[in-house]
């Protein structure tokens, strides 16, 4: 029989597998011996011997801070805190979450390599890479700002790739975003959703992510795991993202099941993925198997999934080499993604690179960069009123809603289909003969559709 599950097969994974199923079971440490935080969990990666008071005492949080927030945010339990909550700057990254959905295009040669290849399976190994890689920058444990309604993100020079990414809507929040070269197109359509568990938080990825591979149109479609981010507030903050991550051929019927295993005791199993690539008839292909945070690897598999003979595993993929000590865990990537090296000729006025309170915090302007977000997020609470007391709709510039909706593991999600008019928009901008040279840093932050706020 076809090992279908990478956790139940026989062969090459059974003793991985077997050795992790009880996950956190030796690291979670209960803070009931702390009077007011009863019932809450403290978890180490590393499952040490230290008691969950010494541990409760580490991370980035002073402690007044860290009881007033607990106080705040208790009440919150069980709900999901997406757009409810709002969250101190000291907790964030200076990068807006459109400019951490442009990271997945740091390996976009994978997609590429997907487009040129002949054989079928490698295909699925290139592209599943491609959508493993952008794992190393999710274990930040900062948190990017929310985009306010209208922001857009564009990014160029990389790989050949015009990235543009937009907030399409506030309640709920829902980003689209599209990006392109001569080897494929790749759209989302993303709305978060969470569930608060105390000292925790369950993220779970409702989108629909669609790749299409232009040599010979072939559609790929991802379904990544949830994420877990632990110690939010008490203990070191740490993210894991336990469970199945399926790519698939909706052309061909082709696909492959990666499952992401849960961190267990003492760090037993941390980063590492193990899984297949099936045909439409869902027999095993090729094997693969990784870490997450390091690199993947692949290998011909028989029907049990047991390696072929003569063959050997061979690397797909490997992080790149990150800075060192780098205050936010940076990638060299996500650095140029927050720069203007990557902005395109006369960037929109919507663009997150110019939000003031980002700026703020990647000077280390803490208090600015509060005082900023809170402006931000009043303006538009005014615009929103302003607009309704018209009778008007919010209408993205460069996405259109549709009727479609997709169905994840998680709930439905409201589709946004991407129009073509900023192809036509970098197309006029790119070809404009005007030599005026703009300062683009003296651009102000501008995502709002109704000009006369700037007068309030």
């Amino acid at each position: 029989m076809a090992p279908n599950d990478p956790k139940q097969s026989g062969g090459f994974f059974a003793s991985i597998a077997n050795s992790l199923s009880n996950f956190g079971s030796a690291m979670t440490k209960s803070v009931n011996g702390l009077v007011g935080y009863e019932g809450l969990e403290v978890v180490n990666p590393e499952g040490g011997t230290e008691d969950a008071e010494e541990e409760a005492s580490k991370g980035r949080w002073k402690q007044e801070d860290r009881d007033s927030y607990w106080k705040m945010m208790q009440k919150y339990i069980g709900s999901d805190v997406t757009s409810m909550v709002t969250l101190p700057v000291i907790i964030f990254e200076p990068m807006s979450m459109l400019q951490k959905m442009a990271e997945l295009m740091e390996y976009s040669y994978l997609l590429d390599m997907a487009d040129q290849c002949e054989d079928p399976y490698m295909r699925m190994v290139y592209s599943t890479s491609w959508a493993i890689s952008v794992y190393y920058g999710y274990q930040r444990t900062w948190k990017p700002f929310n985009p306010i309604l209208g922001e857009t993100y564009e990014m160029v020079n990389h790989g050949g790739i015009t990235f543009i990414a937009e907030q399409v809507s506030h309640h709920p929040p829902m980003s689209a975003a599209h990006a392109e070269n001569e080897h494929f197109t790749y759209d989302i359509s993303s709305k978060v959703k969470t569930k608060f568990l105390g000292n925790s938080i369950d993220i779970y990825p409702l989108g629909r992510t669609r790749v299409t591979l232009k040599r010979d149109g072939a559609v790929l479609e991802l379904v990544p795991p949830l994420t877990k981010v632990n110690n939010l507030i008490f203990g070191r903050t740490w993210v894991d993202s336990p469970g199945e991550m399926i790519m698939t051929n909706l052309t061909t019927g082709d696909k492959a099941v990666l499952y992401f295993q849960p961190c267990g005791w003492f760090g037993a199993g941390r980063y590492e993925i193990d899984g297949y690539v099936y045909n439409a008839a869902e027999e095993p292909k090729i094997l693969m198997t990784g870490k997450w945070n390091e690199s993947m690897s692949y290998q011909p598999c028989d029907s049990e999934g047991e390696p072929l003979p003569g063959t050997e595993l061979k690397e797909s993929w490997r992080v790149a080499e990150a800075p060192k000590n780098d205050k936010f865990q940076y990638t060299h990537f996500a650095h140029k993604i927050n720069s203007f090296d990557t902005a395109p000729k006369k960037l929109l006025a919507s663009d997150s690179r110019l939000r003031p309170d980002r700026y703020a915090l990647e000077q280390g302007d803490l208090s600015k960069a509060g005082y900023e977000k809170s402006s931000l997020e009043e303006r538009q609470r005014a615009e929103k009123k302003n607009r309704e007391a018209k009778g008007h709709k919010f209408t993205p510039k460069w996405f259109d809603f549709t009727n479609d909706v997709a169905t994840t593991p998680w709930g439905e999600l409201e589709v946004y289909q991407y129009n073509g008019k900023y192809t036509e928009h970098r197309a006029a901008m790119d070809s404009s003969s005007s030599s005026e040279d703009i300062d683009v840093k003296s651009i102000e932050f501008n995502p709002w559709q109704y000009e006369d706020l700037a007068a309030n």
